[in-house]
């Protein structure tokens, strides 16, 4: 599984690697698989995925591979309502996915990424590239 780089505000420079790409491909260009970006407009968008409660759930899935949005509601103690609404919006920005078997059994959260890579340049540093020490 690929890792899902999140970033925010970044639209103009997402259009432009794509357009980038797609004349890359018409002139024959072999192209790497492009690693799956997640754009968020704010800052305030991307708490909602960074909430602790949602990065719970993430972790949860990781570790026990639970078999149904109940299994995981027991394994974080929380009520299933809020596990259940907390997996659905997970699942629209693509962060998991649900699996089923055959009809009438329990949708089982699996994660449709193996990481989070958050990606936030700062307007001065747009075009720098490096590493900050501790």
């Amino acid at each position: 599984m690929p890792t899902l780089k999140v970033t925010v505000g970044e639209r103009d420079r997402l259009d432009q690697r794509t357009r980038e790409r797609i004349k890359a491909a018409q002139e024959g260009a072999e192209l790497a698989d492009a690693q799956p970006v997640l754009n968020f407009g704010s800052y305030t968008e991307l708490s909602q995925l960074l909430r602790p409660t949602n990065l719970e759930l993430l972790e949860i899935i990781s570790e026990h591979d639970p078999e149904s949005i109940r299994e995981t509601a027991t394994l974080v103690d929380r009520d299933y309502k809020q596990v259940h609404q907390n997996l659905s919006k997970l699942s629209e920005i693509g962060v998991i996915d649900f699996e089923s078997g055959s009809p009438g059994q329990a949708k089982q959260p699996v994660l449709a990424y193996d990481g989070l890579e958050i990606d936030l340049p700062f307007a001065a540093s747009e075009n720098e590239t490096g590493t900050a020490a501790p």
